[in-house]
């Protein structure tokens, strides 16, 4: 019996001993007394890291006159350099043709009830966008006047202020075109103009230059001076017109390309090989009329730098910078010397 006491005491004391080391094991395991602070909270995943977010791109629409025109299209080449650039977004949007005034006011007011942050326009008018456009400014949308300049008054006087103007000097321009003809024509003669549309601002420059190369001239007399509104079979019918009304012409100035080429499509036609056409724009059409002799110059007015520059200066404008007020992209003459 003893010697049975004596065995169990034995299994019981090699029990306790297993017991001890066991619990020595997991102590061991879960640091022992240098981990004695350690929690089951610890043991957690640490939490995912706050999302990065990045700063959502600036939404700028570009509104052109119309995409007839090949300028517009440069125009739009322009702005699409910039906006790869600048990593903008870009909206495009146009009229039907260059007098869809009504288009270009609609298309804004599309453009504020999308929330953009900038409106690049070039207006196909110089006083009927001005009330549209204040809309915009008082949303908070920044505004860019390129190409067409809005009329200076009439924005003071309804409270559109500090929209930068991005265009070239049309006056000065078209009096180099119009020069063109006054050094081509030593003697008397008669000479007509084809105007753009009478209530844009380039328009209106764009003739005064004309007028002050002819008046330099007193050799030349303008015994016409008519509004094709800038297109091609207005600028036919228009010198149709003229050169029947006033067949002693010999030559014309298009205050742009369009109505040039018109011109001289219309003097093919009816055989006038006599009769001068300098125009205005640098469209690669006009550019193929100057090389065969059928337009005498053109002015290149680099459209493609006015929508780079459009956009950029949006984005400038957003970013706080003062902008200077006005600024003016270099012409330059083509022409057969």
């Amino acid at each position: 019996m003893v010697a049975n006491f004596k065995h169990m005491r034995a299994r019981w004391t090699g029990a306790l001993a297993l017991l001890l080391i066991m619990a020595w094991a997991l102590l061991a395991g879960c640091g022992g007394a240098e981990n004695k602070n350690t929690t089951i909270f610890e043991a957690a995943p640490p939490s995912a890291a706050a999302p990065v977010t990045t700063p959502a791109r600036y939404r700028i629409g570009l509104i052109m006159k119309t995409l007839t025109n090949p300028f517009f299209i440069e125009m739009e080449k322009g702005a699409r350099r910039a906006q790869e650039e600048l990593g903008v977004e870009l909206v495009v949007k146009t009229g039907a043709q260059e007098t869809s005034i009504e288009q270009q006011i609609a298309i804004v007011e599309e453009m504020i009830t999308a929330g953009m942050d900038a409106i690049v326009i070039a207006p196909g008018s110089s006083t009927e966008l001005i009330p549209v456009l204040k809309k915009a400014q008082d949303a908070g949308i920044v505004v860019i006047n390129i190409d067409n300049r809005l009329d200076a008054a009439l924005s003071a006087k309804m409270g559109l202020a500090n929209v930068p103007f991005i265009s070239v000097d049309n006056e000065q321009g078209a009096y180099l075109s119009a020069k063109c003809i006054v050094d081509r024509l030593k003697g008397p003669a008669d000479v007509a103009i084809l105007e753009g549309i009478r209530e844009a601002k380039n328009a209106q420059d764009r003739k005064a230059g004309a007028e002050r190369a002819f008046a330099e001239a007193p050799q030349l007399t303008v015994v016409a001076s008519e509004t094709a509104h800038w297109k091609i079979d207005e600028g036919y019918t228009v010198t149709k017109r003229i050169l029947e009304q006033h067949p002693t012409v010999k030559a014309i100035f298009a205050a742009n390309d369009m109505m040039g080429l018109g011109a001289i499509k219309y003097l093919d036609e009816s055989g006038r090989q006599d009769v001068l056409v300098a125009a205005y724009d640098a469209l690669a059409e006009a550019l193929a009329m100057v090389e065969t002799g059928k337009m005498l110059c053109t002015i290149d007015q680099q459209a493609a730098e006015q929508g780079y520059l459009g956009i950029q200066y949006a984005v400038r404008a957003l970013k706080g910078e003062t902008l200077p007020a006005e600024t003016m992209v270099d012409v330059k003459l083509i022409g057969q010397p």
